[in-house]
């Protein structure tokens, strides 16, 4: 969707642990385009008092006022670097748009949804933070997002399973790419190590590898062993998971 400004305005939903950070660099690697890195983290904190790594830090570098990012995420971009990037891919995370924040604006961006395995995603999330849930994981949060859009669309907006992006980066990105109505760019599959401006100031506790990152690797397809308390997670969020999986886009041809 390119809005009355010429802008394409992306809005990728995703849960943690989703490679949603190698995909922010894939993009942001793009001459055209301009990320945002989690726009909701802030106020979200700030809403719910929960507790999570760096949550005053967090809250101190970010916009605390919902209707402020909103305003933000539809507004003109504005960055020195690109000054006539005409893309603007927001990085979210669905357990960040709680009730308290309105969803009306999100008929005016393009939406994606990134999932994945939801054993994958705890196996992986646990290794930093022991605290987690089904809603922490966002993937009842995802799917109410995912079936909102396509009430209104009539039709399933794209999904890209993340399985897919990293077992054939130029295929599925060009599908993305094409869904999106925006032009392929090799760029997208490989991007340099190293921490950006745009990464949040969470970073040091969840981009350690993805900070090494300088390309998309092959998928680890194993099928991790969790404990009871995690498996009952995964059982839950596993027909969430499947519901939306079916839609995902298949890998084409990028050009």
């Amino acid at each position: 969707m390119t809005t009355a400004d010429g802008v394409v305005r992306i809005a990728m939903w995703s849960g943690p642990r989703n490679i949603s950070t190698a995909m922010m660099r894939a993009f942001e690697n793009r001459p055209d385009t301009v990320v945002w890195d989690e726009p909701f983290y802030a106020a979200e904190l700030a809403a719910t008092g929960r507790d999570h790594p760096m949550r005053e830090e967090v809250i101190a570098a970010g916009e605390t006022d919902s209707e402020k990012v909103i305003a933000r995420l539809l507004g003109p971009l504005a960055d020195p670097d690109k000054p006539d990037a005409r893309v603007f891919y927001q990085k979210h995370m669905t357990h960040h748009m709680i009730p308290a924040f309105r969803r009306d604006w999100i008929a005016q961006v393009t939406n994606v949804f990134l999932v994945r395995d939801p054993r994958q995603v705890l196996e992986s999330y646990t290794r930093t933070w022991s605290d987690v849930s089904l809603e922490g994981i966002g993937f009842p949060q995802q799917l109410a997002i995912f079936e909102s859009v396509a009430d209104r669309l009539g039709e399933p907006p794209p999904v890209v399973d993340s399985n897919d992006v990293l077992a054939d980066p130029h295929g599925t990105l060009g599908s993305l790419c094409r869904a999106c109505d925006i032009p392929f760019c090799e760029r997208m599959l490989a991007w340099p190590p190293g921490p950006r401006k745009s990464d949040g100031v969470w970073a040091p506790v969840w981009y350690d590898r993805v900070m090494k990152s300088t390309a998309f690797v092959a998928p680890d397809n194993r099928i991790p062993s969790l404990p009871a308390g995690l498996q009952r997670i995964a059982d839950q969020a596993r027909p969430i998971y499947e519901r939306l999986a079916r839609y995902r886009l298949g890998a084409t041809p990028a050009s």
